[in-house]
């Protein structure tokens, strides 16, 4: 039960609260979470935070005032407090359950079991009380750093839910703005139109149907670093009330969080994320804009809140095709979010093309069946060619019962794939580089171009020195100052670390060689059903035993693959903490590098398989290579490559279809049983209409952008490195993506509580995965077109026999040896260029030459393509230059103390 504290004592509070002139006070070095370590909080603020740190226990813990009669007060409309003019900035959520009378039952043995069942109550007991500690304390210290509290409660027989609202007043967010040199506006200047489509469109006089009004459009302005004693030249600044952004204010209630001491300074107890982290509190989170659903059609466009303009305007599937208001989300979610979605959105454009010349090549191969010289062939040679046994207990076979194999592989192996090939490799590297340009023109635009180069000195101290992150400072097991700030913080020795860290790469080599287990285990499955096909008797299945039993293990094989990669995340976190990484950069860098080399091999190792060593190693009739004593795989009737693109169907939209139907359905049940919880807590008291903190609380938490980002970078290997076997993978890519970004806007807007907005100029080390893949898919396009399309074999007959390909089948086709007998038939034909004894033709070796000469030139060519198009499209367009050269000289001039210089500076802006 709460008490009242007396009126003194919160008069002093707030004395110290609100007094900011601290130019006088000395700072402490020694305090983890001060001035000097980056936590910016006011030396009175501080001094009042950390009076009782030196107490083991806190006897008079924090009583703030809340209504608990039977009845729910009316809150205003809005996220304010109960006096409806307090912005609402942050929710502090933590559950207390009821205490319930145990009953001691008589058994046998139940003397021992009691006692150990008291003991672990006592525990829990205990453990609570210091989690009531910490929390009265972390609240205590959140008053005296000059944030307003007030404090609701949901009470019911299990358990009650207390909501502790936060609001940061004009003078701790005027100071906290200028320490982490948030940016103010100068002047007001056109909202630029950043859609490059728009603008074509516009000049050929052609409707664009993707355009779309968004009512209530930021305003965008010249800015510059605010100041406090500047604050008269900033716009605006009379309006203390709106003054700063709602993300804004989130993002400096937050800083304030992730700095508050809360325990001992020596043990690093600092921040709500660790606070988190040991069930302190159950939800920390800023609040929607209200509901995102408009109850009255009749409600002007200019009237609607940011959430429900969002909604209506692009989280609606009935807006696919429409622009995303990137201005809009940047404003309500912040800038790593909208660069997110902007990319997301950049990639699904230049999908449009790759995806109509993708389909383009995949017809002209359908019309292209018919005159196909050695597909008519093997259609027409009826039992002249007698094919060698496929395994050892099959019989012999006739080439023209694969003729529908014959035709369908001309579909991906003909010579318009190589032109594909060439098309995506430099589709690829140009795509990039206009997505740097776009980047920039965002980053500028948002106001986070160079943010680091403008932070104060005490700031770029704290970003070159991050603050350690909630779980290594909890684990770390001795303390050392810090170079940067000399404070004493958390230590983790680096010898032990990069022990860690080698430990921790045998496993994940480990988990590598599993990947490969179960590759060679698929294949064994194929020719295991392979084999049982051949023996049914069926002519159409033994025809098709090779189809039937590839597609069958393509589906097993990405039943691995998701499975492998569901333990495998779960692995590289825990391997990642235990790494005991000191910043929470540190920490992502390196989970991202494990699971995406997991995930590159896990996703790309059976196409690898099929493309470069399905075929290679199986031998000659009477000497086949075997492997756990079955013959090694060869290519199907059609070829690898078609086989290829089978795997590629199967793995990659089969992985789209599952990841969207678990992005639609996993949140909705989550968010369910949200409800369901809360529900059960309200009872028969619940309002007709529940405050903003209770609806928002029923929503799930935000998971972050790293499952997004993983899916779609893995997306963009499939449709670069292997394009050439499958030429519609990016239209695939281009409808999953569709419904990728309202999946996402759906879940962001809808299902999850608002999350903290975060500064960000790109998108950070996923591009230079992105660099990577798109020069690894120019090497293995060129491998894929010498040495598993028949493109250059067809090539070199072509140039040294007969151009239409005349009695190319028989020439691709060599004799049995004479020591190889099956049954009565003394001799039978294979596809190899080899003698009758087996060893290689001269025809073999020509081939292998030109296809080694094609690699280096497919790739000397395009990689030289591809610096010119990197020199030619500068990162940074002509026109931002020269507005960033003027914001940056407007800034100074509008900064600088000479009233003159001003007036010259704004003069021909006016004119």
């Amino acid at each position: 039960m709460l008490r009242n504290k007396s009126s003194e004592l919160l008069m002093a509070d707030r004395d110290v609260l609100l007094d900011l002139d601290y130019t006088s006070e000395q700072h402490t070095s020694d305090c983890y979470g001060s001035l000097q370590n980056g936590g910016f909080i006011p030396p009175r603020f501080l001094a009042a935070a950390t009076a009782g740190d030196e107490e083991e226990e806190d006897d008079d813990p924090i009583y703030i005032h809340c209504d608990k009669g039977g009845h729910q007060p009316q809150h205003p409309k809005g996220n304010y407090f109960r006096d409806g003019k307090t912005k609402i900035d942050f929710v502090l959520v933590w559950e207390v359950r009821s205490r319930r009378k145990r009953r001691s039952r008589v058994r046998a043995g139940g003397a021992e079991q009691a006692e150990g069942a008291a003991e672990e109550a006592s525990r829990s007991e205990q453990r609570k009380a210091q989690q009531a500690r910490w929390r009265d304390k972390f609240i205590h210290n959140l008053q005296n750093a000059g944030l307003l509290l007030e404090k609701e409660e949901t009470v019911s027989v299990k358990k009650t839910i207390h909501y502790m609202k936060l609001s940061a007043p004009w003078d701790v967010m005027v100071y906290y703005a200028e320490e982490l040199a948030l940016r103010a506006p100068l002047q007001a200047q056109p909202n630029p139109d950043l859609n490059t489509s728009d603008k074509v469109l516009r000049k050929l006089c052609i409707p664009n149907i993707m355009a779309q009004s968004v009512p209530n459009k930021p305003v965008d302005y010249y800015t510059c670093a605010f100041r406090k004693s500047k604050m008269e030249k900033f716009l605006g600044c009379e309006d203390q009330d709106n003054y700063f952004t709602n993300t804004q204010r989130h993002r400096i209630v937050y800083e304030i969080l992730s700095r508050m001491l809360y325990g001992k300074r020596k043990r690093a107890e600092v921040g709500v994320a660790r606070l988190m982290n040991e069930g302190v509190f159950t939800a920390v989170f800023p609040l929607h804009e209200g509901s995102f659903q408009i109850r009255d059609n009749d409600v002007p466009p200019d009237q609607l809140n940011q959430r429900q303009v969002l909604f209506h305007y692009w989280a609606r599937w009935s807006r696919w095709y429409k622009y995303q208001p990137l201005d809009h989300i940047r404003e309500y979610f912040g800038e790593k979010i909208a660069i997110y979605f902007a990319w997301l959105g950049f990639y699904t454009a230049w999908l449009l093309p790759a995806a109509v010349v993708g389909t383009f090549v995949f017809v002209s191969g359908i019309m292209s069946m018919g005159s196909n010289t050695p597909a008519k062939d093997i259609c027409s040679s009826g039992g002249h060619y007698l094919m060698c046994p496929l395994c050892n207990t099959c019989s012999v076979w006739n080439i023209s019962d694969i003729c529908p194999m014959a035709k369908l592989g001309y579909l991906f192996d003909h010579p318009g794939t190589v032109f594909f090939s060439v098309f995506m490799s430099f589709w690829a590297v140009t795509f990039l580089e206009y997505w740097k340009r776009k980047n920039a023109t965002l980053a500028h635009h948002w106001d986070c171009m160079d943010f680091h180069e403008e932070e104060s000195e005490i700031e770029k101290a704290w970003r070159k020195q991050e603050r350690p992150r909630p779980e290594f400072a909890a684990m770390a097991p001795a303390m050392e100052h810090n170079p940067v700030t000399g404070v004493k913080e958390p230590y983790f020795p680096k010898k032990d670390r990069l022990s860690r860290m080698m430990t921790g790469s045998m496993v994940i080599v480990v988990m590598l060689c599993v990947v490969m287990i179960f590759l060679v285990t698929v294949i064994m499955y194929r020719g295991i059903v392979s084999v049982m096909m051949f023996h049914t008797g069926s002519t159409m299945l033994r025809t098709q035993a090779g189809n039937i039993a590839n597609i069958s293990s393509s589906m097993v094989n990405l039943a691995l693959i998701l499975l492998m990669g569901q333990v495998y995340t779960a692995l590289a976190e825990q391997l990642t903490k235990w790494e005991m990484h000191r910043t929470q950069t540190q920490y992502e860098d390196a989970f991202t590098f494990k699971v995406f080399v997991f995930q590159f091999v896990n996703f790309y190792s059976s196409p690898f398989y099929v493309a470069f060593f399905k075929g290679r190693f199986v031998g000659y009739p009477g000497h086949y290579g075997t492997l756990f004593g079955m013959r090694n795989e060869d290519c199907g009737p059609g070829g690898c490559l078609i086989e290829l693109a089978e795997q590629l169907f199967i793995i990659m939209v089969g992985k789209q279809l599952i990841n969207n139907i678990q992005e639609f359905v996993i949140p909705k049940i989550k968010a369910w049983r949200q409800r369901r919880e809360m529900a059960a807590v309200r009872g028969n008291q619940a309002p007709q209409e529940a405050p903003r903190w209770e609806e928002d609380y029923e929503l799930i938490e935000c998971e972050g952008l790293f499952e997004e980002y993983l899916e779609i970078v893995l997306q963009f290997g499939f449709i670069t490195i292997f394009v050439a076997a499958f030429p519609l993978a990016p239209l695939f890519a281009l409808l999953n993506n569709w419904a990728e970004v309202r999946l996402d806007a759906h879940k962001y807007v809808c299902e999850y509580r608002r999350p903290v907005a975060e500064r960000a100029q790109n998108i950070g080390v996923w591009f230079y995965i992105l660099e990577v893949l798109s020069h690894v898919s120019v090497i293995v396009n060129a491998f894929l077109i010498a040495f598993t399309s028949d493109f250059l074999p067809r090539l070199l007959y072509q140039y040294k026999f007969h151009k239409d390909l005349t009695d190319y089948v028989n020439y691709t086709l060599a004799y049995s040896p004479p020591d190889y007998n099956y049954v009565n038939h003394t001799m039978c034909r294979y596809k190899a260029f080899r003698d009758s004894y087996g060893n290689y033709t001269l025809f073999y070796w020509e081939l292998l030459a030109v296809r080694l000469g094609f690699i280096i030139a497919f790739e000397h060519v395009v990689f030289f393509v591809l610096r010119a198009i990197d020199w030619m499209v500068p990162d940074v367009p002509e026109s931002l230059e020269l507005k960033i050269k003027r914001e940056r000289y407007l800034a100074k001039q509008a900064l600088a103390d000479n009233q003159e210089a001003l007036l010259q500076a704004t003069r021909p802006l006016a004119t």
